[in-house]
């Protein structure tokens, strides 16, 4: 009996094309990480339950797709890379040198409603630095959002910033501090819901004129300054909180980056970890489609596996939302090609030589491949365009006496004749 190929909801298989598009951005993202100083690190897929559950909060818990393994163990696979980072810097501790950088690019899964640009198994690439709680480290993941974004071809890009920390003492200035993980999670879905919704949801819990005092802090609007200043008027006056904002408005300004900063009070991250500044990341033209890089600091999140504090700082960029986003703007081609050059078969006695050939090609950065039997020419080149391959060198048992081949651009159909190895290289890499 045959077995229907089926891919589960949620998941997805990914073809040549998409994969090659997935690779390009990821080399972009590693190469401006590690300008940063940024170092790789892995962590397992699977954890034990314990040390992911109740991490993420009550909605993320849901999600985590978690079963008994045949060792009789509870565990649970991850849902994001920052949980297992957390435990991975308590397990390593003696091992790092602080403060430590990483970058960690990776699959995680979520059991959740499947959207344009979600799924329930994904890339996610998250950034992060460990060490002391200082603003200079803040701004260097900002800018490093930045940084990376822009090195993807990305222009119009938004960072928008707050402070968990300070919507918590605006929180407890109201009284509601009991109720902050059912108005994070609410507030957090505003851009989504709307105004209205989010008040109807706010005031299902807390009283009507604590919810309209949250909508006028989350609804502040303007340059950055005025709203930093309607931020601190609501919270109760000036604090560390306020003052690390002012400090990453003025080292935005001071680096160049500043129309692409902007204090957004509505940001507040769902995830119950984060104490400090927290931002999302929105490209113009698409920002239907959400934020591409989210995150912020979290200083206590190690001190659930370690007595020894860690603070840190990061952000996490959803590749495949990314990518989505990217098309949208850019146009990704449904094609990418597997070679520069094709090597057509036209005798199998020249085997070898179209081996060695395609091996001078590869030694000069040349992509290369050999078509692998003898058939006619007009379908060897309908596959190297199939392919995406713009180049197909024709070589018979002349050209091989005479040490040289012929060269065939299949977009337009012309034909370069009898040129050396040395010559196709030049050719093929203008």
């Amino acid at each position: 009996m045959l077995i229907e190929p089926r891919v589960l909801k949620g998941f997805r298989d990914s073809l040549p094309h998409q994969e090659i598009h997935k690779k390009r951005l990821v080399h972009r993202l590693e190469d401006t990480f590690s300008r940063f100083g940024f170092v790789p690190i892995d962590t397992p897929i699977l954890e034990y339950a314990e040390v992911l559950l109740g991490k993420g909060g009550g909605e993320t818990d849901k999600q985590v797709y978690r079963f008994t393994d045949h060792g009789g163990r509870d565990v649970a696979m991850r849902f994001d890379l920052t949980v297992p980072f957390a435990r991975f810097l308590a397990a390593n501790r003696g091992e790092l040198a602080l403060p430590f950088k990483r970058y960690h690019i990776g699959k995680v899964f979520r059991g959740e409603n499947t959207q344009r640009g979600r799924y329930r198994e994904f890339f996610q690439c998250d950034f992060d630095a460990v060490g002391p709680d200082a603003v200079s480290t803040d701004f260097e993941i900002l800018l490093m959002i930045h940084a990376a974004l822009s090195n993807l071809g990305a222009r119009d890009i938004t960072i928008h910033v707050s402070h968990r920390g300070l919507f918590n003492r605006f929180l407890d200035g109201l009284g509601i501090r009991g109720e902050s993980e059912y108005v994070l999670r609410t507030v957090d879905k505003v851009r989504k819901v709307g105004r209205d919704q989010t008040a109807a949801a706010l005031a299902e819990r807390i009283p009507a004129a604590a919810a309209e005092r949250i909508l006028a802090y989350i609804g502040a609007e303007g340059p950055y300054e005025t709203v930093l200043g309607q931020m601190v008027d609501l919270a109760g006056g000036a604090g560390p909180d306020t003052e690390r904002l002012r400090a990453i408005g003025e080292l935005a300004a001071a680096t160049g980056v500043a129309e692409s900063v902007r204090l957004d009070p509505s940001i507040t991250r769902g995830l119950d970890y984060y104490t400090g500044v927290v931002f999302e990341t929105f490209l113009g033209g698409i920002e239907s489609i959400g934020s591409v890089c989210s995150g912020g600091r979290y200083d206590d999140l190690v001190l659930l596996y370690s007595k020894q504090a860690m603070p840190g700082v990061g952000a996490s960029i959803g590749l495949d939302r990314l990518i989505a986003a990217l098309g949208e703007l850019q146009g990704l081609p449904d094609t990418a090609s597997s070679a520069d050059v094709l090597v057509t078969m036209q005798s199998p006695d020249l085997i070898a030589h179209y081996h060695v050939l395609a091996k001078q090609l590869r030694a000069a950065g040349i992509r290369s491949e050999v078509y692998p039997e003898a058939r006619k020419l007009g379908q060897q080149f309908a596959y190297a365009e199939r392919s995406g391959i713009p180049y197909a060198i024709v070589c018979g048992e002349d050209e091989r006496r005479e040490g040289v081949v012929n060269l065939r651009r299949l977009e337009t159909r012309e034909n370069i004749e009898r040129r050396t190895i040395e010559q196709v290289v030049e050719t093929v890499r203008k």
